[in-house]
């Protein structure tokens, strides 16, 4: 049975007092006594401070040097948030340095954690800051110039007037795309759901972007030939803005003269899969984890001089966290990404 410290602890504090007293008392009384009752006496002794020691040490350890590490410690748990419920403060050292020890790494996870929820809120702060200058001053930089006097060319007047107002086209699609992220984190955006044919919306997104398309030649087009429909369970319209994102992204990042390619399959787990593929540039894959970060660029500049609010992907991301399901990349630099999203099968009717 394993002895408690606390014990051991009483009992070499005794022994060295013990010893030490021992010695203290032999050359004391050793010129008065004959040999044989000096040993009597030291052996005598020696029981009785041992023992006087030993029930002292205990004494103090459990009265006085206990409940003061036991207040210490419940002043410490009071910062424990993550066990709300008040428990009781074991006595034993051991425990009392297992529960310190758990504390500590506690708080290093949350001091980690809130490290990088704030440089996270810094680095958006600043996107969001920038995403909102460049149409802003653009907008500022025409009415100023017509306001100096280019109003009263007609022909300076109208393009001006077109540019500014694509400056405020910007402006509001970047505040409806927040508006929408906000409500789906605050889980305030009632999703519709219905029964519908992603066969059909993926053929419907296709002559949506036909034109877009073949601005830089991009073929859009079903991986095979789908006999019947696929019927899935969602709000059409929401899983509709999925499939713009990505397919819009794969026809601004693919390759000139490319190909996108939409399949649409079957998971593991009997989930409808949608895969979004083109043979663009790619994702470096250190870049991979972040791009479903909110206006989070892989390519500042070149992300820049394609428009868009940055924030396709994360609302992609929103949207189908809203329906439960998943969405994820997989991307090899130089040859091209593959998106790709579950949706919860229905059984044809």
């Amino acid at each position: 049975m394993k002895i408690k410290k606390t014990y051991l602890f009483a009992f070499w504090t005794s022994v060295y007092i013990t010893l030490l007293s021992a010695v203290i008392f032999y050359f004391s009384v050793a010129l008065l006594l004959s040999n044989w009752l000096l040993y009597l006496y030291m052996m005598l002794f020696c029981v009785i401070v041992f023992t006087v020691t030993f029930i002292i040490t205990l004494y103090q350890i459990k009265k006085f040097i206990y409940p003061r590490i036991k207040k210490i410690l419940e002043s410490v748990t009071l910062l424990n948030t993550s066990n709300p419920e008040k428990t009781a403060i074991s006595t034993n050292f051991d425990e009392l340095s297992m529960e310190v020890k758990k504390i500590v790494n506690i708080k290093q996870q949350q001091i980690k954690k809130l490290t990088l929820q704030e440089n996270y809120r810094r680095e958006y702060l600043g996107n969001i800051s920038h995403e909102l200058k460049t149409p802003l001053f653009t907008v500022q930089g025409y009415l100023l110039t017509l306001q100096d006097g280019a109003i009263s060319d007609k022909k300076i007047r109208k393009k001006f007037i077109e540019r500014a107002n694509k400056g405020v086209e910007r402006l509001i699609s970047i505040v409806k795309d927040l508006d929408l992220i906000s409500k789906l984190e605050s889980a305030d955006l009632n999703l519709n759901l219905q029964t519908f044919n992603i066969v059909e919306l993926v053929k419907g997104t296709f002559d949506l972007f036909e034109m877009e398309a073949g601005k830089r030649n991009i073929s859009m087009v079903l991986e095979k030939h789908y006999n019947g429909p696929i019927w899935v369970l969602g709000d059409e319209e929401r899983i509709g803005q999925v499939l713009t994102n990505l397919i819009v992204n794969s026809i601004k990042y693919g390759k000139i003269n490319g190909v996108t390619t939409v399949s649409i399959g079957f998971s593991e787990n009997n989930k409808v899969l949608v895969k979004v593929a083109d043979n663009g540039e790619g994702i470096k894959e250190e870049f991979q984890s972040r791009i479903f970060e909110r206006f989070y660029r892989v390519d500042q500049s070149r992300s820049r001089d394609q428009g868009g609010s940055g924030l396709g992907l994360s609302i992609a991301k929103h949207i189908m966290e809203a329906h439960g399901q998943q969405i994820f990349v997989k991307s090899k630099y130089l040859m091209g990404s593959t998106f790709s999203f579950t949706l919860e099968k229905v059984k044809d009717f």
